[in-house]
C-alpha cells in the first residue's frame, strides 16, 4: 500500500507546479509597462502611484529584465533600486 502515499506526493507536486504556472501566466511581462517609472528613475522625482502599481505588477518579471542586456543598465541603476524600495517592492535577488 505504498502506492497511495507516492501517488499523493506526485499529485501535490503537479498541483504546486500548476499553481506556479497559473501565477506566472497571470502576469504578462512587458518592460514598457515600467515606462510610468521613467521620470522617477532618471531624475530625483518620487515615483507616482501608477509607477508603483506597475512595478508591483511586473515584479515576477524583474529577474528577466535584470538579465536582459538592453535593460540591465537602467534596472541596475541606483535610482531604479531607490524607486523599487520606495514603492515597497524591492528588486529580487536573481
Amino acid at each position: 500500500m505504498k502506492v497511495a502515499p507516492i501517488a499523493l506526493c506526485a499529485l501535490l507536486v503537479l498541483l504546486v507546479e500548476g499553481a506556479q504556472e497559473s501565477k506566472a501566466a497571470a502576469v504578462t511581462c512587458n518592460p514598457m509597462a515600467l515606462s510610468a517609472c521613467a521620470d522617477a528613475i532618471t531624475s530625483s522625482q518620487p515615483p507616482t502611484s501608477t509607477c508603483c502599481n506597475k512595478l508591483k505588477e511586473q515584479r515576477p518579471c524583474l529577474c528577466q529584465y535584470i538579465k536582459d542586456p538592453n535593460l540591465q543598465t537602467l534596472i541596475n541603476s541606483p535610482n531604479a533600486n531607490k524607486v523599487a524600495v520606495t514603492c515597497g517592492s524591492p528588486f529580487p535577488t536573481c
